[in-house]
């Protein structure tokens, strides 16, 4: 399928380009999502550390207990520290896709600069950079920091000296769902959304007709003619009666979807109502529905009834609730 060359959205700043030079969807790290997982990663780090030290201490003791000192202890200490400063990024890292527990909470991963999966070496460049200049920063700590943070504001994909050296980028792995709203059905075909019956149009149907429409500026013609006719003949063979004037797909299928909303609108708020009666105390008052905006529409049958065929419509009036 062809598509039309959009301007590039404003959200897509990763700059990473498939291999059939499609650019991706894909969305930097910034200063403020990476210091949360920082954050979260730094206290998962500080009781791996205590865990440790005291499981530590202890075998040190039944093993080294005559000859343990204050030098010995403090350096089982120091590559303890290493360990889980170097360890604990590298290993997430390796065998989570690029992710730590810090990461997947913020919904962020490491990618090599051109979109491809991080490797060990990469990986282990980061950590140490990030020991060594950025955090803790044991190389001149407060003008480590400064000079890390400022190159992550000036950078234009927010990478960090880390990144910088090891050729690395870190993106937001949970897309951003841009829906734009959905078409409202035209006037002349309100009528007959109605009488529509829709008992056999699943959710996966009406999900790919709903990103059709979203997708519809975006593609070129033929393939927006052809998908859309192809679209609305799966929907028209599952849905009855057939419209009643020649419109194009695009404006049959948003009639189609329109009318599934309200109808679940209609149920929600019913159900709604049911439940206020029932159990008032589990229904807060702001969302209380009041009583006209759940009375069922008139709905005409879905075929005409000629002893065979049965709408599948049940009669307007309140549905009763079984005891």
């Amino acid at each position: 399928m062809r598509a039309q060359p959009p301007s590039p959205p404003r959200w897509a700043d990763a700059g990473l380009v498939s291999g059939e030079a499609v650019e991706l969807d894909v969305r930097v790290a910034r200063l403020g999502s990476r210091v949360l997982a920082l954050l979260i990663d730094a206290v998962i780090q500080l009781v791996l550390f205590l865990v440790l030290g005291a499981v530590l201490a202890m075998v040190a003791l039944a093993l080294l207990g005559d000859v343990l000192d204050a030098a010995l202890a403090g350096a089982l200490q120091i590559v303890l520290l290493v360990l889980v400063l170097l360890g604990y990024p590298v290993t997430m890292e390796r065998f989570a896709g690029g992710r730590t527990v810090g990461k997947l909470a913020v919904g962020l991963r490491v990618v090599r600069a051109d979109g491809g999966p991080v490797g060990v070496g990469q990986s282990l460049t980061r950590a140490l950079v990030g020991v060594a200049v950025e955090w803790p920063g044991l190389v001149l700590p407060l003008l480590s920091w400064v000079a890390g943070v400022t190159v992550m504001l000036t950078d234009p994909r927010g990478r960090r000296l880390g990144d910088l050296v090891a050729g690395t980028l870190v993106v937001h792995s949970r897309g951003a769902a841009h829906w734009r709203p959905l078409p409202p059905a035209p006037p002349p075909l309100l009528a007959w959304a109605t009488t529509l019956d829709l008992t056999r149009f699943d959710d996966g149907l009406a999900l790919a007709a709903r990103q059709y429409l979203d997708r519809l500026p975006q593609l070129a013609e033929p393939d927006r003619f052809l998908l859309g006719r192809a679209l609305w003949a799966e929907v028209a063979a599952v849905t009855s009666p057939p419209p009643p004037w020649a419109a194009p797909d695009s404006v049959y299928l948003s009639a189609v979807l329109a009318e599934r909303g309200r109808r679940a609108a209609l149920r929600m708020g019913r159900t709604r109502a049911v439940t206020a009666a029932l159990w008032p105390e589990l229904v807060p008052a702001s969302a209380a529905v009041p009583p006209h905006a759940v009375a069922p529409a008139a709905l005409r049958p879905a075929a005409p009834v000629d002893g065979r065929l049965r709408s599948a419509v049940p009669d307007a009036g309140p549905d009763p609730v079984r005891r």
